[in-house]
């Protein structure tokens, strides 16, 4: 059994973490931190948790205790709260803010479909961002194949979650129901971590990644729409992408159009792979809470500890 222990768990990312282990047959919580919640029961907060567990938050916790570690807290705090920490060396560390994401301090990047061996004898993950899995998984196969050549366009629309359990003026109801909005664009955080690691893949890729982010009126989940220049034929692109992810559990390549409904509450990422002309139009789809957060992070906890990938994570969309 693995004994997870959770710092900052109050957030949507947490919520969504703690409802995975939870019902995870190889897996067991040993605690889960928030000091402004502490003695609250996770139910109280994580309100889909009702009959699920008892457990309150504490703040207090035996990091010896526990065999994995999951930082849920805010970007910028992962790093701080571990330069004030001293954790065991048998215990992995997997976070899932950004501050780890250039690989640094020992930290590999925990994209699955991109170097699932690496993760599998790593010591601490750094999980990826909710975008940047979404669009990564979209262009993988081009760098890996050396034909990422040309400047991407990139518009990708995100459920309200992505902003994070805060209340703010677009996050707010009123605000965000029947609305849709460009925010970011052509800055968004998660272009360094695309840029650099699709760059170690084909380093020979100098164009820009031009990304146009939207918030959407719905809760959860992110629709990207990608194109580029590119010189195959449709029948080789999309026996590009499906060689490439053949042995990947949670992404899936399909020629008939995806939508949200397809992959929210669940751990899979679907690709829909066309060419227009001389250029490629890939539309990428996840849940940025599953696949674009704890699902991911759960995924790799599979891979860290040799376990089926998709243990715990056999998750199903609804019908409609």
């Amino acid at each position: 059994m693995i004994r997870a222990g959770i710092i900052g768990g109050a957030g949507y990312t947490a919520g969504e973490l703690i409802r995975l282990l939870v019902n995870h047959p190889q897996a067991e919580i040993v605690f889960v931190h928030s000091t402004s919640n502490a003695g609250n029961r996770l139910s109280e907060v994580h309100g889909g948790l009702e009959g699920d567990t008892d457990m309150r938050f504490c703040d207090g916790f035996d990091l010896g205790a526990i065999d994995v570690l999951f930082l849920c807290s805010a970007h910028g705090e992962s790093r701080k709260w571990l330069a004030a920490h001293d954790v065991p060396a048998g215990v992995r560390i997997i976070d899932l803010a950004q501050d780890f994401r250039d690989e640094s301090e020992g930290f590999v990047y925990g994209l699955p479909e991109r170097q699932r061996d690496r993760i599998r004898t790593a010591r601490r993950i750094a999980n990826p961002g909710c975008f940047a899995t979404a669009i990564q998984l979209a262009l993988l196969p081009l760098a890996a194949a050396g034909l990422l050549r040309d400047e991407v366009h990139v518009t990708a629309v995100t459920g309200s979650t992505g902003a994070g359990v805060k209340p703010s003026a677009t996050t707010h109801f009123s605000w965000r129901t029947a609305n849709l909005s460009v925010y970011k664009a052509f800055t968004h955080q998660h272009l360094l971590e695309i840029g650099r690691n699709l760059r170690r893949i084909e380093p020979a890729f100098d164009a820009e990644i031009d990304f146009v982010p939207m918030r959407g009126d719905f809760a959860r989940g992110i629709l990207a729409s990608i194109y580029t220049r590119c010189t195959l034929e449709e029948a080789d692109v999309r026996k590009l992408y499906a060689g490439y992810y053949a042995t990947a559990p949670f992404t899936h390549v399909t020629e008939r159009g995806v939508d949200l409904k397809q992959v929210v509450n669940t751990n899979k990422a679907l690709l829909q792979v066309a060419r227009h002309g001389d250029k490629l139009h890939v539309v990428s789809a996840i849940d940025n809470l599953l696949k674009g957060a704890s699902g991911q992070a759960v995924e790799n906890m599979n891979l860290l500890f040799g376990l089926d990938e998709r243990e715990g994570l056999r998750l199903k969309a609804s019908a409609f």
